[in-house]
């Protein structure tokens, strides 16, 4: 059992309050998926190689390019392809393992703080990301949270089909889901809070009586300071040079590197046949 793990969270005493955070690079140091596709990489699910070819394409596009329908519906095609064909119950246990590998470690302790500050004021909390669901579950059971909203893959029989269901948890869709579960669980999001880093969870952060930049990148630092907006920042200046590019690899809307880096190498094989 990893030390990170919260065996009893604080009872849920206030009902309509909650917090919701973003993971990569927020609760994070990185992208989550990134380090999952690492630790899929090291059990020759596919070459390291091929992950950092696609992880470049998504690095450059990340630095120098812009949001379009195009490429967000290229990624949804693409996106946890990787797992395609292969049980949940495999990969729900592979998430096990490389959270303690790799991603454990990774976890800032001034977000976890903030978010455990939440469950003992009796608030529930969840995060919120595009990191598929399975990944986001085990990080937040791990942490002592509530749940995930994620990025979800479609089943059939207890197998992944390679395809989404719905959007890519990311930019608007976060709102739209924190939205629909405050509806469902009867929050008031006046009295909600949210936090993430990235200028793309401005929809989310909005969405909230009391928003949070973590971390932030220069468009959200500039926008809280405007909004007033509270900024908490975890990072040396060393450190988060060092996280620029797998943070930059996977963030926002970020499945499709991996999956394209095995989708490579599933065509390399078939065509070596």
């Amino acid at each position: 059992m990893n030390a990170l793990d919260v065996q009893n969270p604080p009872p849920v005493t206030d009902a309509t309050g909650a917090a919701f955070f973003d993971v990569d690079n927020t609760l994070m140091q990185g992208a989550s998926i990134y380090w999952f596709a690492r630790g899929l990489a090291a059990r020759r699910f596919f070459r390291t190689s091929d992950l950092m070819r696609f992880g470049w394409q998504q690095a450059r596009f990340r630095l120098h390019g812009k949001e379009n329908h195009g490429h967000i519906a290229d990624i949804k095609e693409s996106a946890l392809a990787f797992v395609a064909g292969r049980p949940v119950d495999e990969v729900v246990d592979l998430c096990e393992e490389i959270f303690d590998e790799l991603i454990a470690e990774r976890i800032w302790a001034g977000t976890r703080a903030l978010a455990h500050r939440h469950r003992e004021d009796g608030q529930r909390v969840w995060l919120v990301t595009a990191t598929p669901v399975e990944l986001a579950e085990i990080i937040a059971r791990r942490l002592g949270l509530t749940g995930a909203l994620g990025t979800v893959a479609e089943i059939k029989d207890g197998i992944y089909t390679g395809h989404l269901i719905g959007d890519i948890m990311h930019g608007a869709a976060k709102a739209d889901a924190v939205r629909a579960l405050a509806s469902v669980e009867g929050l008031d999001l006046a009295r909600c809070s949210a936090y993430s880093d990235s200028s793309n969870d401005l929809p989310m952060l909005s969405a909230v009586g009391h928003a949070v930049a973590v971390n932030p990148d220069t468009v959200l630092r500039r926008t809280a300071r405007q909004r007033g907006w509270a900024i908490k920042d975890f990072r040396s200046g060393r450190k988060a040079a060092m996280l620029a590019l797998p943070t930059a690899i996977a963030a926002g809307a970020v499945a499709g590197a991996v999956a394209g880096g095995f989708a490579l190498r599933r065509r390399s094989k078939r065509n070596s046949r």
